[in-house]
């Protein structure tokens, strides 16, 4: 009782509406979500990366490790960069024992975030559906079925006739040029507020003590000891990191940079397996409601999801080019809208309103690379690809365990950068190689 009565004395402060609007009638400023501090010269961790990777593990440093004096820089504003630019679908339907283990202890953290953060994530668990079009796509889903099942992961593969039922729009019949022959069905799966997840554990680690620092750039990782120029690479050890507000000492520095992932920890003399893609999605119209589920074709690299405010999300896989641009481009666009007509021919006259674009840290074996590497200190949190945001919790909690303990929880230890050289890949691309 004693923990619990701990845990509710330390939740985000609550504001009824009354109270706000009684503050807005008399003129007074709306409660700040988090504080803006003065940066500090020393820290006991320091967290590049204010998306939801970043924030979720000083969050979860502050709440289960007591670590209050903890960092969070981002070069531009909180949610900036992969965590504003996605599509938000959460799920846990993956290939490999390691990552349906991983992202299910994900799923059940979204399950009770509204009520850990105090704030209305809106998450939607309203099923997961992965189409398949050919009989080697239904065997990688009814294997894929067979592996979530022995992880205790509720997926099972089902026909046209029950796709037709969850999801009346598909076309099912045998006219399409990729006719549906069944698809995995993962009733946990759904969507969630991805601004609403930021804002939570922004304000949460805030009200924790952990110091939030926006239009912070890192420029470089200051290390001694190490076998490279200035005490960097293998066999060295982080002392700090350089900013363009200052220089900041600290024993800890945790990379959840995303797309920025390699250029970050080129500056520790840690090299990454990763190359940065862009991922483009777009939105339409909002209509009235009339898909229920997520679907997804890998087949026709496209997923689609209804927002609650009636918006078609549409998404893809990524740009076949390295690029750190975000711009999009009218060729997506048009091979985007052909994949879904394919599906949902009702749609035609539905027009798109906007796109955009998002930087994914791509792997060889499209898995992450998370935990310690030949720099003493120096973590990783990076390797995303197209599937972060849906692991953001767990990632986190995970995270902040090994850089508050120094050792490797098991959940993660599948994922560590050393399985490049052992050759113990996590092969995920038959569950991710769609950008969803």
């Amino acid at each position: 009782m004693a923990g619990l009565a701990g845990r509710l004395r330390k939740r985000p402060p609550k504001y009824s509406a009354a109270a706000l609007a009684w503050k807005g009638l008399r003129g007074q400023s709306w409660p700040r979500v988090w504080r803006d501090c003065d940066l500090q010269r020393s820290y006991d961790a320091v967290v590049i990366g204010g998306g939801v990777h970043g924030l979720a593990t000083a969050y979860y440093l502050a709440r289960n490790h007591g670590m209050t004096n903890v960092a969070v820089l981002d070069k531009a504003y909180l949610g900036s960069g992969g965590s504003g630019r996605n599509t938000a679908i959460v799920r846990s339907n993956y290939l490999t024992p390691e990552g349906v283990a991983f992202y299910d202890r994900s799923v059940h953290l979204y399950e009770q975030m509204a009520v850990e953060l105090n704030i209305n994530v809106m998450f939607s668990q309203r099923g997961h559906l992965t189409l398949a079009h050919s009989d080697a796509s239904l065997r990688t889903m009814h294997w894929r079925a067979e592996v979530n099942k022995l992880g205790g992961v509720n997926s099972s593969v089902i026909g046209p006739d029950e796709i037709k039922k969850e999801c009346p729009s598909l076309d099912t019949s045998d006219h399409p040029r990729y006719p549906i022959q069944g698809a995995l069905y993962h009733p946990p799966g759904g969507v969630v507020r991805h601004d609403a997840v930021v804002w939570g554990y922004a304000r949460a680690a805030d009200h924790m003590g952990v110091e939030m620092h926006q239009k912070t750039e890192v420029t470089d990782i200051l290390c001694e000891g190490g076998d490279g120029p200035d005490g960097k690479g293998a066999g060295g050890r982080v002392t700090g990191v350089r900013t363009n507000r200052g220089d900041i000492s600290t024993p800890i520095v945790i990379n959840c940079t995303a797309g920025w992932a390699s250029l970050i920890s080129t500056m520790a003399g840690v090299r990454l397996p990763i190359t940065t893609h862009p991922l483009q999605a777009a939105v339409t119209e909002p209509v009235k409601m009339f898909l229920p589920t997520v679907v997804v074709s890998g087949s026709l690299h496209v997923y689609v999801s209804q927002t609650d405010r009636g918006e078609l999300v549409f998404g893809a896989s990524v740009d076949p080019y390295a690029n750190y641009s975000v711009r999009g481009s009218l060729e997506f666009t048009e091979g985007l809208a052909g994949h879904v007509l394919e599906l949902m021919p009702g749609v035609s006259r539905m027009r798109i309103l906007r796109q955009w674009s998002g930087l994914c840290d791509m792997t060889p074996d499209y898995s992450p690379v998370m935990g310690f590497t030949p720099v003493d200190g120096f973590l990783v949190d990076v390797g995303w690809g197209t599937y972060g945001f849906k692991a953001a919790p767990v990632s986190g909690e995970q995270m902040a365990e090994a850089a508050a303990t120094g050792r490797t929880p098991k959940l993660i230890e599948a994922f560590a950068l050393s399985r490049f050289d052992n050759g113990e890949l996590v092969g995920e691309k038959g569950a991710a190689s769609v950008g969803h």
